[in-house]
Order: C-alpha cells, then sequence, then structure tokens
C-alpha cells in the first residue's frame, strides 16, 4: 500500500503494534522507502545500547562492545533520573501522564547484516487504574534530535488508530463480512470505516448544536447543516478537488461516494 499509494496519502509515521515491529525485514522495507516509523516491539526483543558504559580495553584484540540484552532486563537497571515525565494530552478523567527515556540502540536481528542500522529505542511508562506500572517499547529510525515530546505524541496517536478500529467493529461492522476475495474485502473496510467516520461527525456536531443552541428542534435545519459540515474542499496534489457535488435542497443524499 505505501509502495503504490504512500504518496497519495498524506502522513508523516507510520506507527504500530509490536507484530509489525519484531518484523526486521518490514523496518528494513520502510527505511528504503525512506518512511518514518515508531513501531511497538515484544519486552523479549534483544539490544545492544550505544550509549550506555562500554567494557574496558584488555589491550589486545578487538575492543569489546555491550552486551545484547532484553529490553524488559534493560528497562529495570534505569534509573528514576532517566525518565521524562510528559504531558501528552487532556481526556476524561482529566491530564494524559507517561514517563519516556530514549536510547541509541543497535537491534540484535540486525547485527550480521551488511547495511547495519541504528535504531532509536523509545520505552514508555504510565500507570494503570489498579496502580501497576505498564511499559511499552519502541524502534525507531528518528533522528536523536527528535524531541520526547514528538515521540510522546506518536505513541498515543497509534493507541487512538486502535480505539478507531475497536469502534468501527462495534459500531459499524468492520469485522463482520463474508467475502471471498481481496476486491471485496476491501470494499467492506472501506465502506465500513467511511461510516465510522460518518458517526463520529455526526456525534461531534450534535454536541455542538445542542450544548449551544435552545431553539424548537428543526430536522431539517440539522440536515441542511450536516450536509454543508460534509462538504470539504482540500488541495490535493496541487489541484483543487471537492469531494462532493452541490445538491438542492430538500435532497436526501448528503455524504455522496463519487471518484476523484
Amino acid at each position: 500500500m505505501l509502495q503504490e499509494h504512500g504518496r497519495l496519502l498524506p502522513h508523516q509515521w507510520i506507527a504500530g503494534d509490536d507484530e509489525m515491529g519484531r518484523s526486521t525485514a518490514f523496518r528494513r522495507q520502510l527505511r528504503v522507502l525512506e518512511e518514518l516509523y515508531l513501531l511497538a516491539v515484544p519486552s523479549n526483543t534483544s539490544v545492544r545500547d550505544l550509549e550506555g558504559p562500554w567494557p574496558p580495553y584488555a589491550g589486545r584484540g578487538p575492543h569489546p562492545k555491550p552486551p545484547f540484552q532484553r529490553i524488559d532486563r534493560w528497562c529495570a537497571s534505569l534509573s528514576e533520573s532517566d525518565w521524562t515525565r510528559i504531558d501528552v494530552r487532556d481526556s476524561e478523567k482529566g491530564p494524559l501522564v507517561l514517563e519516556i527515556v530514549k536510547r541509541r540502540v543497535l537491534a540484535h536481528t540486525e547485527r550480521r547484516r551488511d547495511n547495519v542500522t541504528e535504531e532509536l529505542l523509545v520505552v514508555t511508562r504510565y500507570q494503570e487504574p489498579g496502580g501497576t506500572m505498564k511499559y511499552d517499547y519502541y524502534l525507531s529510525n528518528a533522528s536523536v534530535d527528535t524531541t520526547l515530546d514528538e515521540l510522546a505524541r506518536v505513541t498515543k496517536a497509534e493507541h487512538l488508530i486502535e480505539d478507531a478500529i475497536k469502534r468501527a467493529k462495534s459500531q459499524a461492522g468492520l469485522s463482520d463480512y463474508e467475502t471471498r476475495t481481496w476486491s471485496g474485502w476491501y470494499h467492506h473496510q472501506i465502506l465500513s470505516l467511511i461510516a465510522t467516520w460518518f458517526l463520529i461527525r455526526e456525534a461531534r456536531r450534535g454536541k455542538k448544536l445542542y450544548s449551544r443552541s435552545h431553539r424548537p428542534f428543526d430536522p431539517y435545519s440539522i440536515g441542511h447543516t450536516s450536509a454543508s459540515s460534509l462538504q470539504p474542499t482540500t488541495s490535493w496534489l496541487g489541484h483543487k478537488v471537492s469531494t462532493t457535488e452541490n445538491y438542492p435542497q430538500g435532497t436526501s443524499s448528503l455524504l455522496p461516494l463519487q471518484e476523484t
């Protein structure tokens, strides 16, 4: 998808869970495509910390290198001063706060390849309602100068995408299909995601309408507002593209689907 359509999809980061991050080949392909990624990895992933202390040199032979170790064990050796506390965003239960640390590392699976590439290890932790500390581990090809605030933002954005997919499954039938071809599967996924987008837009629009207005209920005015709000015009590769047509008053087609 990225190879064929990535240039048409405005994006900055590729984020994903540890099923994607554990694949060395997938991360390597993203680097070839010059895609910026932040992918979760399992806690048993082995890395070599390139910023930690190196073993002393014995005076002969090659200089010894830091050993590879599991991320969770490396994380357990950190001191409290290594962590930076960041307010990511506001939520319904108050500010969403997490602690984060980053290091330059070499993944164990990259050690015998000709194009060995350093990556950025990002670890976040936060306290769950029961008091347990939750740790998440990520590998990224981002520059070492990337700010912790930006890395924290992307980690939470990845979770928001997961929440959106869960909502599509429960409210728009994303996982309820019996297709026999890939084309049919893609059609179902696209329509379910469009339906989810529509439901979210309607829910947000409804909150704004009813929180401000105390006028008598007018079904047509609400439908008319919906039609206008669902007609975005955007600049797409230098051309102005309208995603909907102009419909006369009273038309019920609020969200026509057309190829532009």
